[in-house]
């Protein structure tokens, strides 16, 4: 059998989202599987320990020959994104695992234990439109990956700052960590579907967004 493309999606309104675009497969549990088409969807639960963890448990070489996180993100200071703007990712970046000084932040490549032989950065395949038939007006950019969202101005512009990302999610550069170590190529979309910065000044529209990510995977 031909291999899968094993789909990462973190939380449960995202994972409906593909599914109901896949002929309206059922809804696995947290880190559970299933088959969809050419697809195999994982439902890793959110944040950087449940992606890897799930990714690491399920993923197989043998059986899948390409990792994709998908899901929501938000839009970092200067992208000009907008919401329901879908991101291919060039790379997927830790941006916040390091150690914050007087002198400002120092990621963990910096301070000596980088998360990947290249740093804190993994390159991501951006060439998707085989696989995802909705990616084709896709913005190419950088995907940060973070532990605390950018819920004021100055976080959101020290991610940019330090990253160059024009979206920021919670998953991706875990996910192609796990990939990586398998020895699976990995890539990252996220459809925009907030503003980052103040709070209080957010823009948000997640019912929109996740109607863009079914039609990534080709609902219509």
């Amino acid at each position: 059998m031909q291999r899968a493309v094993l789909v990462a999606v973190a939380a449960e309104p995202e994972v409906r989202a593909v599914l109901d675009a896949l002929d309206n497969a059922p809804m696995p549990p947290e880190w559970g599987l299933v088959r969809a088409g050419p697809f195999e969807v994982l439902r890793t639960g959110v944040g950087k320990a449940n992606a890897a963890g799930a990714v690491a448990r399920s993923l197989d070489p043998d059986a899948h020959r390409l990792v994709l996180s998908v899901g929501l993100g938000g839009a970092l200071p200067g992208s000009d994104l907008g919401v329901g703007d879908v991101v291919v990712a060039s790379a997927s970046v830790f941006a916040d695992e390091g150690i914050a000084t007087p002198g400002g932040f120092s990621d963990a490549a910096a301070m000596g234990f980088p998360p990947a032989a290249g740093g804190c950065s993994l390159p991501a395949v951006t060439d998707l439109a085989a696989d995802l038939p909705g990616v084709g007006d896709a913005a190419v950019g950088v995907v940060a990956t973070v532990s605390t969202c950018s819920g004021t101005d100055r976080a959101a512009h020290e991610t940019v700052r330090r990253t160059g990302a024009v979206v920021e999610a919670m998953e991706g550069a875990a996910v192609g960590l796990a990939a990586l170590r398998a020895g699976v190529p990995h890539g990252e979309v996220r459809i925009v579907s907030n503003t980052t910065g103040d709070r209080t000044h957010q823009v948000w529209d997640v019912p929109a967004a996740l109607s863009r990510l079914g039609a990534v995977f080709g609902r219509r």
